[in-house]
């Protein structure tokens, strides 16, 4: 079934294999689009839907429709509501969050929606974004996300591959040097900032060399929040059609990847030893994320909600180990 008709009770009595709207005709934004969680520390609130690109590996496209935004006038709102009930950091997500306003009058971006949520939600702490596509990553974005302290440092990257024939081949619209080049900006600008990406393992035709070049991307582009899968064909995509690596091969490779990237990781955490970070509290009170998104396990309890100091006095492989200042 296909998203509109997900919530159709009678479409899920058809008796026909599939049923799918005709996705390329939606235009409007469904109201649930913008939603808080309040169980959670965090607020997630999704300002855009579907997509415009055509990745070759990706059905996101078939599945969602084109890129649908929601206006600031109700993410704001929205997001001031969220305040109002307790939330401190709210997150922006989106199917594809950096083409957030080219359907709206004015074409807005996705910069000037984070400018003015933080210009008329001056309560909010904590601003985070979900995945960004990097070679959509503007002046005035980059200029917020390195130069305003409320914009949290961690940006996760959808930069898929280090090797440009695969990224041509995936239809992605960036290259290696660009991959490198946007976070060794980011970095020289706000030294703190956290690089997370997804990244594919075995897309159709990668071979040794190519595969390698990816490797080397998570040394390159400084990643420690690694996001990894071995290829998944689906159907109706181009690379489903191009010639296949052998799945173990693919979990091979995956695996590789993964051992890397949490080499990465421990050296990361281990080199805050020592700090103090700002901890957004998580249930059941001992332990949340800082800034910089690195897991924390503190003592003692801290209220879940509230934004403690912690002192980090140890690392493990996966998170950080401190005391409440």
């Amino acid at each position: 079934l296909g998203n509109a008709d997900k919530l159709r009770p009678e479409a899920w009595a058809s008796a026909e294999p599939m049923l799918v709207t005709d996705l390329s005709r939606v235009v409007e934004t469904a109201p649930h689009l913008v939603s808080a969680f309040a169980s959670h520390a965090r607020a997630f609130v999704e300002v855009q839907n579907g997509c415009d690109h055509a990745c070759t590996f990706c059905i996101i496209p078939t599945g969602r429709g084109p890129s649908r935004s929601v206006p600031a006038g109700l993410v704001i709102e929205r997001i001031t509501r969220a305040v109002e009930l307790g939330h401190r950091e709210v997150v922006l997500t989106g199917v594809d969050l950096t083409s957030y306003g080219h359907d709206l009058p004015g074409a807005p971006s996705l910069g000037l929606l984070v400018e003015r949520i933080l210009t008329h939600v001056p309560a909010l702490p904590r601003l985070r974004l979900s995945s960004l596509d990097s070679i959509e990553i503007d002046d005035r974005l980059f200029e917020l996300v390195t130069g305003e302290a409320r914009v949290m440092p961690h940006l996760h990257l959808s930069l898929q591959a280090g090797n440009d024939l695969i990224l041509k081949r995936m239809k992605r619209r960036h290259s290696r040097a660009q991959s490198v080049a946007i976070v060794e900006r980011l970095l020289t600008a706000r030294p703190e900032i956290a690089i997370g990406a997804d990244l594919i393992a075995g897309f159709p035709t990668e071979n040794e060399a190519m595969a390698a070049d990816t490797l080397a991307l998570i040394d390159d582009a400084h990643i420690v929040h690694a996001h990894i899968f071995p290829y998944s064909a689906r159907d109706g995509t181009p690379a489903a059609r191009m010639p296949q690596v052998p799945h173990p091969l693919r979990r091979e490779r995956a695996a590789t990847l993964r051992e890397a990237a949490a080499r990465r990781r421990r050296d990361w955490l281990a080199s805050q030893i020592g700090q103090t970070r700002d901890v957004l509290v998580e249930r059941p009170g001992t332990r949340g994320h800082a800034p910089d998104f690195a897991d924390i396990h503190f003592t003692p309890t801290a209220e879940p909600g509230s934004i403690a100091r912690v002192r980090v006095t140890a690392a493990t492989e996966t998170h950080l180990i401190g005391q409440l200042a």
